[in-house]
């Protein structure tokens, strides 16, 4: 499966989407969140970690000063942990070392700007591209690649993205397009 792009009507669809990626994330998995400034990357981010600690009033800050913010995951797969990285900052891949990439990769990651890694970007990783609509502040398209052997059910599950527009699977008010 090539990239797939689904229209998130809100926020809330955001979340959905969010959420049910967290539920099949893996210790050693990456999810690269890219996008332009206020794409909706850190919110996405924020929602994912939310869902994978099982706490929906977790403080999830931003770590666009830290670069790095870790989080154990007690409960989460296998008793892992997450780490979401915010590189906008970086030159480039040369300062990942000093982030402790390597250590991070043996949890969950999420990255924002991962055109950052150069080399060291996953191949194995979720890739989403965030896009605001200019039509509806409130909307994104989410452009989705990677996984090829989960991204169809995160496609197809109920509370991850879905149908309007004659699209088939997935949850009410979200559009899908190959």
């Amino acid at each position: 499966m090539d990239a797939t792009t689904v229209t998130l009507p809100d926020l809330a669809a955001t979340h959905r989407l969010a959420a049910r990626c967290a539920s099949m994330l893996r210790p050693g998995d990456a999810v690269l969140l890219d996008g332009p400034l206020g794409a909706g990357k850190s919110e996405f981010a924020r929602a994912l970690l939310r869902a994978l600690a099982g706490d929906p009033a977790l403080e999830v800050p931003s770590p666009s000063f830290t670069l790095v913010q870790g989080y154990a995951l007690p409960g989460g797969p296998a008793g892992s942990a997450a780490h979401h990285l915010d590189l906008y900052r970086l030159a480039g891949p040369d300062e990942m070392a000093e982030l402790g990439w390597e250590e991070a990769r043996e949890g969950i990651v999420l990255v924002e700007w991962p055109d950052r890694l150069g080399p060291l970007r996953p191949a194995d990783a979720l890739a989403i591209t965030l896009a605001p609509l200019p039509a509806d502040p409130d909307a994104r398209l989410a452009t989705l690649s990677g996984w090829p052997d989960r991204l169809p059910a995160l496609l197809d599950a109920p509370a991850a993205s879905g149908t309007s527009g004659g699209t088939s699977g997935g949850t009410p008010g979200a559009a899908r397009s190959a």
